[in-house]
Formats: C-alpha cells, sequence, structure tokens
C-alpha cells in the first residue's frame, strides 16, 4: 500500500495502525520465547540431576553456572561434579541441539511444502545419513575411528539431498510437489539398500548395532559430540530464522512471493540446504529419531500462530525441551533397563499426533 498517496491524516492513522501491529508482534514473539527458554533451561537442569545417582536440583544449577563462567561460591563433591559435567550434561545438550535442529528444519519445510505432514526425512535427510552410518557398521569403517560413524552419516546425509535436488532440477518441474514426490521415491530406495544390508550382516553384534543406529539414541554422548554438531545447528538456527518472513509470502504461493520482492527458487535451496545441514548434523551423532520434526511444529503452530518469523524459534526450543524430556523418560521409566530415545519419542508422538489431526477438521498452515 502506497501510503504517500493517502491524505495526510489517513497516512497518519495507518503508520500508528503500523506501529502498534508491529508493537503487538514484538511483545507476543517475547513473551512466548522468554517462556520457551525458561521451559528449556528447567528441562535441562531436570535432565542433569535426575537418574539413577540422584544430584540435588541447586548443586546441578550451580555446576551449570559455573560452566557459564559465572562466579559461585559452593562447595561441590567430586561424585556429583562428574556425573553431571562428564556424564549427563554432555548427553542433555546434544539432545536439546539434536531435538532443536529437527524441529527448526520440520517448521521451515512444513512452511516450504505449504503442507503441515512433512518432516526432514520427507526429503532424504535422515535415509542418507542412516545409509552412511550402516555402511560405516557393515564394512567396519567404525574401526578406523571412533568418528567414522558420525562423518559417514553426515556425507550420506549430505549425498542425498545433493542427488535429489540434481534430479529435481533435471526435470525441469520447478513444482515443489515434485521435489516432495522424488523424496519419497529416493527415501523408498535408501531403505531398501538399508534392508539388504541389514539381512546381510554377518554377525549379531554387527546387526545389534545397525539396529541399535536406527532407534535413535543419546548413549555415550561427550562434550567431543558437541563441539561437532554445535556450531553447524547454532549457525544454521540463526540464518534460517532470517528467512521467516519469506516463508510467510511464500505460504501464498510462488508468484505472490515473487511479486512482493522474493527470489523465490534461490530462497528455496537456502532454506534446503540449510535444514539439510541442521538434519544430517543431528541424525549424524543421535540415529535416526521421528516425530520431532513433525508434531512440535504442529503443537507450536497451534498454540503461537503461524507466522514463521515467531514459529521457527519457537520450535527450535520446544524440539530442544521435548527431546531432552524425551531423554529422562528413556532413561528412567524401565530401569535399569534403558530405552532407546527414537523409540519414547516415537511413543510420544505418534499418539499426540494423531490427537491432533482428529481434532482438526482442516490441518492448514494459516
Amino acid at each position: 500500500m502506497n501510503t504517500n498517496k493517502l491524505p495526510s491524516t489517513e497516512k497518519a492513522d495507518h503508520l500508528s495502525y503500523k506501529r502498534h501491529v508491529r508493537s503487538a508482534f514484538t511483545s507476543k514473539w517475547l513473551l512466548a520465547i522468554g517462556i520457551l527458554a525458561v521451559a528449556a533451561v528447567i528441562a535441562i537442569v531436570f535432565a542433569a540431576a535426575v537418574g539413577p545417582v540422584s544430584v540435588p536440583f541447586s548443586t546441578t544449577m550451580t555446576l551449570l553456572l559455573e560452566k557459564l563462567q559465572l562466579p559461585v561460591q559452593t562447595v561441590i563433591e567430586d561424585r556429583e561434579r562428574l556425573i553431571v559435567e562428564q556424564v549427563r550434561l554432555p548427553r542433555v545438550i546434544v539432545g536439546g541441539l539434536v531435538g532443536a535442529a529437527l524441529a527448526i528444519s520440520g517448521a521451515a519445510m512444513q512452511g516450504l511444502f505449504r503442507n503441515p505432514l512433512v518432516e526432514p526425512g520427507y526429503v532424504g535427510v535422515s535415509s542418507g545419513a542412516a545409509v552412511g552410518a550402516v555402511c560405516a557398521l557393515f564394512f567396519g569403517w567404525t574401526q578406523f575411528g571412533k568418528w567414522m560413524l558420525p562423518i559417514s552419516a553426515f556425507v550420506g546425509a549430505i549425498v542425498s539431498v545433493i542427488l535429489i535436488l540434481l534430479i529435481w532440477r533435471g526435470s525441469r518441474k520447478s513444482s515443489i510437489t515434485t521435489l516432495l514426490l522424488l523424496g519419497i521415491g529416493i527415501n523408498a530406495l535408501l531403505s531398501a539398500i538399508i534392508n539388504i544390508m541389514v539381512a546381510s550382516s554377518n554377525s549379531e553384534q554387527e546387526l545389534r548395532s545397525i539396529v541399535f543406529w536406527l532407534q535413535g539414541g543419546l548413549e555415550a554422548r561427550t562434550w567431543e559430540h558437541v563441539q561437532l554438531i554445535g556450531p553447524p545447528i547454532v549457525l544454521g538456527c540463526a540464518l534460517i530464522c532470517i528467512f521467516g518472513r519469506d516463508l510467510n509470502l511464500m505460504l501464498l504461493g510462488d508468484e505472490q512471493a515473487e511479486g512482493s520482492g522474493i527470489r523465490v527458487r534461490g530462497t528455496r535451496y537456502m532454506i534446503l540446504g540449510l535444514a539439510s545441514l541442521m538434519t544430517g548434523s543431528a541424525v549424524a551423532v543421535s540415529g535416526i529419531i521421528g516425530f520431532v520434526g513433525l508434531v512440535v511444529p504442529h503443537v507450536v503452530r497451534l498454540i503461537a500462530g503461524p507466522d514463521h518469523r515467531l514459529l521457527l524459534p519457537a520450535s527450535a526450543l520446544g524440539g530442544a525441551s521435548f527431546l531432552i524430556v524425551a531423554d529422562v523418560i528413556s532413561r528412567m521409566i524401565l530401569q535399569p533397563v534403558t530405552l532407546q530415545v527414537g523409540v519414547v519419542s516415537a511413543c510420544i508422538g505418534a499418539p499426540l499426533f494423531i490427537s491432533l489431526v482428529l481434532r482438526s477438521r482442516k490441518v492448514n498452515l494459516g
């Protein structure tokens, strides 16, 4: 709307209204992100304190403040320090990073495909990572170093996405539906390759390792894993949030978005690339964890609304809290048996998603 053509009174009213809308959105954004950030901190403290050996919440909080280089003057036993700092906290932080990456990638891709039932795995990221990891286990590459498994998974994820994008571009069909269908087809092919390797496994131990990884888990995560996935996920989350306004316009259709000055094709590649980078990084250290990228954005959208400027960061914080809590449940619910967090995520996410679908006559994005 060109405000220069309006009479001075109407122009002033229009500008006042725009300021009011912007102020209301800023207040809503700060309130929602603030609540979710506090919830994420509470989840971290709770997860780091709870376990077979309980650590007081005050002690856990003190250790977290120490990690943040804040001055504290409390004497803490070496045993409690070791449990929290070296055993639980790295696992919790990895879980939070993985949950944030999967959820924000899911929210971005749902907006990109204009379909709330899409998740990152639909473009072959998870299946590609699975093939890479299973190859590392099947061919014994893990004997060359402990990082061969996550590196193989990450390379598999990126190669899979690049392959799908090349096929999509070569098909001369710019429809986003075509990309989604290509992703489903490649997923089926990669799943068949995984099944062949599982059926050809040489030993029970090898088979157990493959199945264990495919179920998704956070066992034995260390600070090295945090350093490995932290930078790409944190940077990816920050960059993808920049595209919140672009995703809002792309929901209206490619023509409308282009008319508003959005370079649709380039933006689409950027969002897909960032989502693939984060998902590949996450899956490389956690295995395949389903429903986080599907359910969390859907729940956040119902609560906070469809505006991607809020939906993207809110989904990241919500995903982090969700997976951290799911990991606590996996550790505690059947002690001394420990479930895989991917199994717990599916047990929580699947019924929740079914409930959301049944309660909504029409699932939409806006």
